[in-house]
């Protein structure tokens, strides 16, 4: 597993599996794989920039209310400085990269160097509950950056109500397809050397994807990025991490992680539409959708005790934190509800 922010910022978090699909804009970034340019399709989806103890980088989010972007918890943790953000469609098709670089790397961005630069800014929040890739059920991958100066001209988009996703029976989820977007790295042949298709950091530039639901948890969606799957256009990849997936014109995930380096495999979405997510959010002020009634789509009680039973076979591997040497956290979401 791999996460969705960074192949250099989060290396081994669970077992050394996961890798972020977070881009190192001093090496490389990361996009969606496969899937098409979204030009204005979704204007609320922007880019930010930060910096860390470690160097600079950028992730994807969506606008959730005129002062708060929503992200991943791991393109917050840890920032210094302000985070930049833009929610241009095309950030920069060739090198360089138009992300500016702090004065002060180790302090990171200020408000008046994002500014001069044409950049919004903001300050980065992680959720408290957030594990760092160390516990399935309190996975959290959650972050927020309040803004400086509120967005207008562009409508936020609506978070979905409370356990939204929870309508989708396992024979339902796979038939239904999620929308994600983001400014991750394309994976293509490159025009010249080795023909092996690969992560490419150019251009920057909003892309979105329809990819098939595959494992439903409490705390995680996970879906099919293989671009070759008819089902759907694509996935995610390095650089996609915090951006959101849709779903019946709600946002119902965040970008999180993914199992390869070449982004055609799993991917795996953090849940906005649970309870320790949306109390969380609410602290924000950021609003989340209507209240649903039971849908045709929900998941039959012989499910569910299957899910309870795998889960508990689960819990005997470890308690706590369950070290990554107790077991492998793929199974977990795979074959778990947990």
């Amino acid at each position: 597993m791999k996460l969705r922010r960074s192949a250099s910022r989060r290396a081994a978090i669970v077992g050394g599996l996961a890798v972020a699909l977070v881009s190192a804009s001093a090496l490389t970034a990361s996009a969606i794989t496969g899937g098409q340019p979204d030009g204005e399709g979704h204007p609320n989806v922007g880019m930010i920039g930060f910096y860390d103890g470690t160097g600079r980088y950028r992730c994807s989010a969506t606008l959730v209310s005129p002062t708060v972007v929503l992200t991943a918890a791991h393109c917050t943790d840890g920032t210094v400085g302000k985070t930049a953000l833009r929610f241009d469609s095309v950030i920069a098709k060739t090198p360089p990269s138009p992300l500016p670089v702090a004065a002060d790397p180790a302090a990171g961005y200020t408000a008046a160097e994002l500014t001069a630069a044409g950049w919004l800014s903001g300050d980065a929040h992680t959720h408290p509950e957030y594990s760092d890739f160390t516990d399935v059920r309190n996975w959290n991958d959650v972050g927020v950056v309040v803004l400086d100066e509120p967005v207008v001209g562009i409508t936020p988009a609506t978070i979905a109500p409370a356990n939204y996703l929870d309508r989708f029976a396992p024979r339902v989820l796979n038939k239904t397809l999620f929308t994600a977007v983001g400014y991750g790295t394309e994976v293509r042949q490159p025009e010249s050397g080795p023909q092996k298709p690969v992560p490419e950091s150019y251009p920057i530039i909003r892309r979105v994807a329809e990819l098939p639901g595959q494992k439903l948890t409490p705390q995680l969606l996970q879906v099919n990025g293989n671009e070759k799957d008819p089902r759907g256009t694509g996935g995610t990849c390095f650089g996609d991490s915090g951006g959101p997936s849709f779903q019946g014109g709600y946002q119902v995930t965040v970008t999180s992680y993914g199992y390869t380096s070449n982004c055609r495999y799993i991917d795996g979405f953090q849940r906005v539409d649970i309870p320790v997510v949306q109390d969380w959010l609410a602290k924000f002020g950021v609003p989340v959708g209507p209240t649903h009634s039971p849908s045709l789509f929900h998941v039959p009680q012989s499910e569910r005790a299957v899910a309870q039973r795998d889960c508990q076979a689960l819990e005997e591997l470890g308690s706590g934190a369950r070290a990554a040497a107790a077991f492998d956290p793929r199974d977990v979401v795979l074959n778990g509800a947990c």
